[in-house]
Protein backbone atom coordinates (compact mmCIF):
# COMPACT_ATOMS: atom_id res chain seq x y z
CA UNK A 1 0.00 0.00 0.00
CA UNK A 2 1.37 3.41 -1.08
CA UNK A 3 2.17 6.25 1.88
CA UNK A 4 -1.21 8.30 -0.10
CA UNK A 5 -3.48 4.93 0.09
CA UNK A 6 -2.81 4.77 3.66
CA UNK A 7 -3.43 8.49 4.35
CA UNK A 8 -6.49 8.35 2.37
CA UNK A 9 -7.57 5.12 4.03
CA UNK A 10 -7.16 6.80 7.55
CA UNK A 11 -9.30 9.54 6.74
CA UNK A 12 -12.25 7.25 5.72
CA UNK A 13 -11.60 5.47 9.42
CA UNK A 14 -12.39 8.90 11.09
CA UNK A 15 -14.94 9.78 8.55
CA UNK A 16 -16.53 5.83 9.34
CA UNK A 17 -15.77 6.29 12.94
CA UNK A 18 -14.17 2.84 13.21
CA UNK A 19 -11.79 2.60 16.12
CA UNK A 20 -10.19 -0.86 15.03
CA UNK A 21 -9.24 0.18 11.86
CA UNK A 22 -7.89 3.76 12.70
CA UNK A 23 -6.02 1.53 15.25
CA UNK A 24 -4.67 -0.78 13.26
CA UNK A 25 -3.75 1.73 9.99
CA UNK A 26 -1.57 4.06 12.76
CA UNK A 27 -0.23 0.91 13.85
CA UNK A 28 0.77 0.08 9.73
CA UNK A 29 2.13 3.55 9.50
CA UNK A 30 4.08 2.66 12.36
CA UNK A 31 5.73 -0.50 11.03
CA UNK A 32 5.42 1.59 6.70
CA UNK A 33 7.98 4.33 8.51
CA UNK A 34 5.31 7.19 7.62
CA UNK A 35 6.03 10.13 10.11
CA UNK A 36 3.53 10.37 12.49
CA UNK A 37 2.90 14.05 12.54
CA UNK A 38 2.01 13.51 8.75
CA UNK A 39 -0.61 10.87 9.42
CA UNK A 40 -2.60 12.54 12.27
CA UNK A 41 -2.41 16.24 9.71
CA UNK A 42 -3.02 14.69 6.14
CA UNK A 43 -4.32 10.96 7.61
CA UNK A 44 -6.42 11.59 10.12
CA UNK A 45 -7.24 15.05 10.46
CA UNK A 46 -9.33 15.21 7.62
CA UNK A 47 -11.57 12.87 8.21
CA UNK A 48 -12.52 15.04 11.19
CA UNK A 49 -12.57 18.31 9.91
CA UNK A 50 -14.83 16.64 7.32
CA UNK A 51 -17.39 15.62 9.80
CA UNK A 52 -16.97 18.49 11.92
CA UNK A 53 -18.18 21.01 8.63
CA UNK A 54 -20.54 18.06 7.55
CA UNK A 55 -22.14 18.56 11.51
CA UNK A 56 -22.60 22.31 11.26
CA UNK A 57 -24.28 21.69 7.89
CA UNK A 58 -26.99 19.14 8.93
CA UNK A 59 -24.79 16.12 7.30
CA UNK A 60 -23.88 14.37 10.39
CA UNK A 61 -25.33 13.79 13.63
CA UNK A 62 -23.73 14.11 17.57
CA UNK A 63 -23.65 10.51 17.48
CA UNK A 64 -20.99 10.58 13.98
CA UNK A 65 -19.11 13.03 15.26
CA UNK A 66 -18.79 11.36 19.09
CA UNK A 67 -17.90 7.63 17.07
CA UNK A 68 -15.47 9.94 14.90
CA UNK A 69 -13.66 11.72 17.75
CA UNK A 70 -13.58 7.98 19.65
CA UNK A 71 -11.72 7.01 16.26
CA UNK A 72 -9.54 9.90 16.32
CA UNK A 73 -8.71 9.26 19.80
CA UNK A 74 -7.42 5.61 19.61
CA UNK A 75 -5.30 6.29 16.46
CA UNK A 76 -4.19 9.85 18.39
CA UNK A 77 -3.52 6.95 20.95
CA UNK A 78 -1.07 4.52 19.19
CA UNK A 79 1.10 7.60 17.81
CA UNK A 80 1.40 10.07 20.62
CA UNK A 81 3.27 8.12 22.92
CA UNK A 82 6.30 7.14 19.91
CA UNK A 83 5.78 11.09 19.03
CA UNK A 84 6.77 11.77 23.19
CA UNK A 85 9.50 9.53 22.65
CA UNK A 86 11.02 11.39 19.94
CA UNK A 87 10.21 14.89 21.43
CA UNK A 88 12.52 17.37 24.06
CA UNK A 89 11.28 17.26 27.32
CA UNK A 90 8.18 19.25 27.87
CA UNK A 91 7.99 21.90 29.76
CA UNK A 92 10.70 24.40 28.73
CA UNK A 93 8.70 26.86 26.65
CA UNK A 94 6.32 27.97 29.21
CA UNK A 95 2.71 27.13 30.04
CA UNK A 96 -0.20 27.27 28.31
CA UNK A 97 -3.81 27.34 29.27
CA UNK A 98 -6.28 25.09 26.93
CA UNK A 99 -10.19 24.70 27.43
CA UNK A 100 -13.54 24.52 24.33
CA UNK A 101 -15.36 27.02 25.90
CA UNK A 102 -19.22 27.04 27.82
CA UNK A 103 -21.87 25.31 25.90
CA UNK A 104 -19.34 23.74 23.58
CA UNK A 105 -18.49 20.28 23.70
CA UNK A 106 -16.00 19.98 20.79
CA UNK A 107 -12.46 18.91 21.85
CA UNK A 108 -10.56 16.64 19.36
CA UNK A 109 -9.20 19.78 17.75
CA UNK A 110 -8.11 20.91 20.47
CA UNK A 111 -6.79 18.21 22.23
CA UNK A 112 -4.44 17.89 19.05
CA UNK A 113 -3.44 21.19 19.46
CA UNK A 114 -2.49 20.37 23.25
CA UNK A 115 -0.22 17.35 22.04
CA UNK A 116 1.87 19.79 19.24
CA UNK A 117 2.11 22.04 21.89
CA UNK A 118 3.51 19.78 24.30
CA UNK A 119 5.75 17.89 21.69
CA UNK A 120 7.29 21.28 21.15
CA UNK A 121 8.17 21.94 24.84
CA UNK A 122 5.24 23.76 26.21
CA UNK A 123 3.53 22.51 29.95
CA UNK A 124 -0.44 22.78 28.43
CA UNK A 125 -3.19 22.54 30.86
CA UNK A 126 -5.85 21.19 29.24
CA UNK A 127 -8.94 21.96 31.03
CA UNK A 128 -11.37 19.80 28.60
CA UNK A 129 -14.68 20.89 27.11
CA UNK A 130 -17.93 23.04 27.61
CA UNK A 131 -15.55 25.20 30.47
CA UNK A 132 -17.38 27.80 32.25
CA UNK A 133 -15.63 31.20 31.72
CA UNK A 134 -15.20 31.37 35.67
CA UNK A 135 -13.56 28.27 35.89
CA UNK A 136 -11.00 29.25 33.06
CA UNK A 137 -10.19 32.72 34.87
CA UNK A 138 -9.83 31.08 38.12
CA UNK A 139 -7.20 28.91 36.94
CA UNK A 140 -5.85 31.66 34.86
CA UNK A 141 -5.59 33.65 38.12
CA UNK A 142 -3.88 30.58 39.80
CA UNK A 143 -1.72 28.37 37.84
CA UNK A 144 0.02 31.62 35.66
CA UNK A 145 0.16 30.23 32.13
CA UNK A 146 1.67 32.55 29.81
CA UNK A 147 -1.24 31.35 27.16
CA UNK A 148 -4.41 31.02 26.89
CA UNK A 149 -6.06 29.28 24.17
CA UNK A 150 -9.75 29.15 23.89
CA UNK A 151 -11.82 26.75 20.84
CA UNK A 152 -15.28 26.99 19.96
CA UNK A 153 -16.49 25.09 16.64
CA UNK A 154 -20.03 26.61 16.97
CA UNK A 155 -20.86 29.57 16.13
CA UNK A 156 -23.11 30.06 18.81
CA UNK A 157 -20.33 29.65 21.54
CA UNK A 158 -17.32 32.48 20.05
CA UNK A 159 -19.28 34.32 22.18
CA UNK A 160 -17.49 32.87 25.30
CA UNK A 161 -14.55 33.82 23.53
CA UNK A 162 -15.13 36.96 24.30
CA UNK A 163 -16.45 36.86 27.98
CA UNK A 164 -13.23 35.38 28.70
CA UNK A 165 -11.21 38.08 27.91
CA UNK A 166 -14.01 40.46 28.85
CA UNK A 167 -13.27 38.26 32.54
CA UNK A 168 -9.52 39.17 31.86
CA UNK A 169 -9.38 42.76 31.60
CA UNK A 170 -12.15 43.01 34.57
CA UNK A 171 -9.89 41.06 36.78
CA UNK A 172 -7.45 43.25 35.70
CA UNK A 173 -4.59 39.80 34.63
CA UNK A 174 -5.32 40.44 30.61
CA UNK A 175 -2.03 42.28 30.46
CA UNK A 176 -0.17 39.16 32.20
CA UNK A 177 -1.52 36.59 29.94
CA UNK A 178 -1.42 36.14 25.70
CA UNK A 179 -4.96 34.91 24.45
CA UNK A 180 -5.04 33.08 21.23
CA UNK A 181 -8.78 31.97 19.66
CA UNK A 182 -9.47 28.70 17.54
CA UNK A 183 -11.91 26.44 15.80
CA UNK A 184 -13.43 26.39 12.97
CA UNK A 185 -16.48 29.58 13.78
CA UNK A 186 -12.95 32.02 14.30
CA UNK A 187 -11.20 33.91 12.27
CA UNK A 188 -8.51 36.29 12.34
CA UNK A 189 -11.07 39.24 12.23
CA UNK A 190 -13.09 37.72 14.97
CA UNK A 191 -9.84 37.41 16.81
CA UNK A 192 -8.80 40.70 16.44
CA UNK A 193 -12.57 42.01 16.92
CA UNK A 194 -12.44 40.33 20.56
CA UNK A 195 -9.53 41.64 21.60
CA UNK A 196 -7.13 38.68 21.34
CA UNK A 197 -3.21 37.84 20.49
CA UNK A 198 -4.31 35.99 17.81
CA UNK A 199 -6.09 33.09 16.13
CA UNK A 200 -4.96 29.83 14.70
CA UNK A 201 -6.17 27.80 12.41
CA UNK A 202 -4.97 24.31 12.84
CA UNK A 203 -2.60 22.80 15.48
CA UNK A 204 0.80 23.23 13.60
CA UNK A 205 -0.36 27.34 13.11
CA UNK A 206 -1.60 27.29 17.33
CA UNK A 207 2.51 26.26 18.00
CA UNK A 208 3.71 28.89 15.61
CA UNK A 209 1.64 31.31 16.82
CA UNK A 210 2.30 30.65 20.73
CA UNK A 211 5.65 30.82 20.43
CA UNK A 212 5.28 34.18 18.22
CA UNK A 213 3.23 35.89 20.87
CA UNK A 214 5.81 34.99 23.54
CA UNK A 215 8.37 35.78 21.99
CA UNK A 216 9.79 32.32 21.57
CA UNK A 217 12.60 31.63 18.41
Amino acid sequence: MSQNDLLQRMTQSIIDGDVEAAEALARQSLTAGVDRLLAIQQGYKPGLDQIGKGFEQGEYFLPDLVLAGKAMQAAVGILEPKMKDDSAAAGSAGRVLLATVEGDVHTIGKDLVALMLSLSGFEVINLGHDVPTATIVENVRGRKPQLVGLSALLTTTTQAQKDVIEALEDLGVRSQVKVLVGGAATSAEWAAQIGADGYAEDASAAVRKAKQVLGIK
